[in-house]
């Protein structure tokens, strides 16, 4: 109809304009690439935002030995800057989302990652540690929204049956900020200084800004998000327990994680090469692990795909605590862990979404501080042991917090899995 409409309307054509509508209706080509914009761009920008976003929290770790030297502090007080940052994500995660509940998605986005360029442009000229503080937790009060917003606007885009995949690819920006952005930042740092690390995280969240301006479609809302939003979750007690899965799993994980480079310099003596090599085998695998995820969950199902990844997390941490001093041993626990944790958070997203689907806005943004609130438990808990010289005892505290979360998820079982 459209065609024949324009070519009816050939006679009154003027410069052309008519002949160029009756051939773009005729090329197959102009559909591909309205489905491919309308469907897979938003999803790569919105993975690429949580890119820019992972790379921004987990910034120090990545440098933790360089920037301690360069702010002139110690490796705890450097390590406090994710523990800070992580206490302002994990109340602000909950407050920013009911606060901008009923603002445009795209608009909410696009200025979030704007603060990110600013703020970590800004991190890069700091004259001292207190400016890069206070620079960071300023930036992370506002940061705090992406995460969780993503997730629910890729829930409002794709079909219920995709979402689970959907919410999975875009938490791959996770993964690649370990895989690729950390290593990248631990040899920026390492060879052309802390400053310019910080702007390259600047160029990180500069590029998905760009994509989901033009991406996102306008006037995207979700379902209105009120304080009674969360009283209501609260009192769901699956929805309760798989938050505490969460806190449990992620404070097991950063006790290790934040002082991963003091760490293995440590105990094996690692240089600036192998602790990005060890980062980027920590990211690769996380990476491979949410691809699998997204492949088996369909199958398997939430809560078994959970128990698969929640395992892996366990058994690497294990062979890191247990193979502590010998780098062969601690690099395959690297990898197991790796291998776990990405997927770990990514099923607990989608579970959380299909046991409250019409609440996902705020079920998300409260399992994200629930991981920002195993980020500050377990980042404080590590720079306290390390401080004190408990090195070995940090690795066996963090299994102890991953066994905690496994107990746990066995009382989670989907009504689902259970048929």
């Amino acid at each position: 109809m459209q065609c024949i409409q324009c070519f009816a309307a050939l006679p009154r054509a003027r410069h052309g304009g008519i002949v160029a509508c009756a051939l773009a209706s005729l090329d197959p080509l102009s559909s591909v690439r309205r489905i491919l914009v309308k469907s897979y761009l938003p999803r790569t920008a919105l993975m690429l935002g949580n890119f820019a976003t992972g790379v921004t929290i987990l910034m120090p770790a990545g440098m933790l030995v360089v920037l301690a030297e360069g702010l002139h502090v110690g490796i705890r007080d450097t390590g406090l800057l994710v523990t800070f940052g992580a206490a302002i994500l994990c109340i602000g995660s909950p407050v920013v989302a009911w606060l901008t509940t009923r603002i445009d998605r795209r608009t909410l986005l696009t200025v979030t990652l704007a603060v990110m360029v600013v703020g970590n442009a800004a991190s890069a000229l700091a004259p001292n540690y207190a400016t890069v503080l206070a620079l960071r937790l300023a930036m992370l009060s506002v940061a705090a929204i992406f995460t969780p917003q993503a997730a629910s606007t890729i829930a409002l885009l794709v079909p219920a049956k995709e979402r689970s995949g959907a919410i999975a690819f875009v938490f791959l920006g996770w993964s690649l900020a370990v895989a690729v952005g950390l290593p990248l930042i631990t040899f920026v740092a390492a060879y052309a200084g802390w400053r310019a690390a910080f702007a390259a995280g600047a160029v990180a969240a500069l590029v998905p800004f760009v994509l989901l301006a033009f991406a996102l479609p306008r006037n995207l809302l979700g379902p209105p998000l009120s304080l009674e939003s969360f009283g209501v979750l609260a009192r769901n007690a699956k929805i309760v327990l798989l938050l505490l899965i969460t806190i449990l799993q992620t404070s097991g994980q950063f006790t290790v994680f934040v002082y991963l480079a003091p760490l293995l310099q440590a105990l094996t003596g690692a240089g600036h090469e192998v602790i990005g090599l060890m980062f980027g085998l920590y990211g690769v695998a996380g990476f491979i692990g949410n691809v699998i995820a997204t492949r088996i969950v369909g199958k398997l199902g939430g809560w078994i795909t959970s128990a698969v990844f929640l395992g892996s997390t366990f058994v690497g941490m294990s062979l890191w605590a247990f193979g502590a001093g010998y780098l062969p041993v601690m690099g395959v626990g690297i990898a197991f862990w790796g291998l776990g944790f990405a997927a770990t958070n990514s099923m607990q997203q989608a579970r959380l979404v299909q046991a409250a689907p019409d609440l996902s806005s705020a079920s998300v943004a409260l399992n994200t501080s629930a991981l920002y609130t195993g980020q500050a438990i377990g980042s404080g808990l590590g720079g306290l042991l390390f401080s004190l010289g408990i090195v070995h005892g940090i690795g066996f505290a963090g299994i102890a917090f991953v066994a905690a979360a496994i107990a746990v998820w066995g009382v989670t079982r989907d009504r689902v899995a259970a048929r």
